[in-house]
């Protein structure tokens, strides 16, 4: 079984490929890693299939995997894993941004007892419409999520496979793994590593990711911090909500009780205002109080289907 498992995703890479292979070949050998290397084609239109078809047959330790239409990073990266044999998954992106030569540092800080680490590009050779979503994604992750990482969606990390085995990614999920693995108990740091320019194709994000980012990261604070109680955030609305309609309607009741005996020229109740929000307000309730109990009982039977636990160790 290898040592290291190399997870590549790659996207119109057909002139990075080679060079980035080579690259990790000599760091391999540098150290003594005994590796493999998956490479995944989510769905690229120019060579890159071709590449990883011949990189796979000229050496033993290459695969790759093609996918029959662009299905995003996340799946790739699942997919990948999946394949992979090694008790170490490496994840890198194929544009050569990530330096091969920073892995030996990043394993090290495995070493000290965690499960992920994720690489920090303190210094970034990228343009403005990259590194300012990508200050503002960060920022919002650590307020929201309260894992604090300089930088999430770093594509250089080093895991054990347990977390790609409890972690399930799907849709732009990726961006959140150090989170979803934090919310399973693994131990998650990062340390600063060396980030290069682009040297072949182009980026493909920019300022365009930052509402899909925030709707993700809504749902990664939602499934981290509620996911085996929603009722507990709903409810909670909903109760507040229920409640002052009620206290709204209630003192509508007095305001109607008054009128009709003591101050006959008070306005009259269906012109106040305050019946509507009233209404909207215990009708807001009402909802948001049946979607917890419809939440609570999705959950429920999906409990069968995955643990709401992770076990780090057994014995006996």
């Amino acid at each position: 079984m290898p040592q290291l498992s190399f997870v590549i995703p790659a996207f119109n890479e057909e002139e990075s490929l080679r060079q980035l292979h080579s690259e990790i070949c000599v760091v391999a050998e540098r150290e003594g890693y005994d590796h493999e290397i998956i490479f995944v084609d989510d769905g690229s239109t120019d060579s890159t299939w071709s590449v990883m078809e011949s990189l796979a047959g000229e050496h033993g330790n290459v695969s790759a995997l093609r996918f029959r239409t662009n299905f995003g990073k996340a799946a790739a990266l699942r997919a990948g894993a999946a394949a992979a044999k090694g008790e170490l998954i490496v994840t890198m992106d194929a544009d050569l941004q990530d330096d091969p030569a920073e892995l030996p540092k990043l394993l090290e800080k495995l070493g000290d007892d965690f499960d992920l680490v994720s690489g920090w590009k303190a210094v970034r050779n990228d343009p403005v419409n990259k590194t300012l979503p990508s200050k503002v994604f960060n920022w919002l992750v650590g307020v929201l999520t309260g894992v604090k990482l300089h930088d999430h969606n770093c594509g250089f990390k080093v895991y054990r496979r347990a977390v790609f085995d409890e972690v399930k990614l799907y849709g732009e999920m990726h961006r959140f793994v150090p989170v979803l693995a934090s919310a399973k108990g693994f131990r998650v740091t990062e340390i600063p590593v060396n980030h290069r320019a682009r040297q072949h194709g182009y980026s493909k994000y920019g300022l365009r990711r930052l509402p899909k980012g925030f709707l993700d990261l809504l749902t990664v604070s939602f499934l981290t911090g509620f996911n085996q109680r929603p009722q507990h955030l709903l409810g909670m609305f909903g109760l507040a909500s229920f409640s002052l309609g009620g206290l709204g309607m209630f003192w509508m009741s007095i305001y109607w009780i008054l009128r009709m005996t003591v101050y006959p020229d008070w306005t009259p109740l269906h012109q106040r205002p305050i019946v509507l929000y009233a209404l909207g307000a215990l009708i807001l309730g009402t909802q948001l109080l049946s979607m917890g109990f419809l939440a609570e009982l999705i959950v429920n039977k999906g409990q069968s289907r995955e643990e709401p636990y992770s076990i780090s160790q057994t014995a006996g």
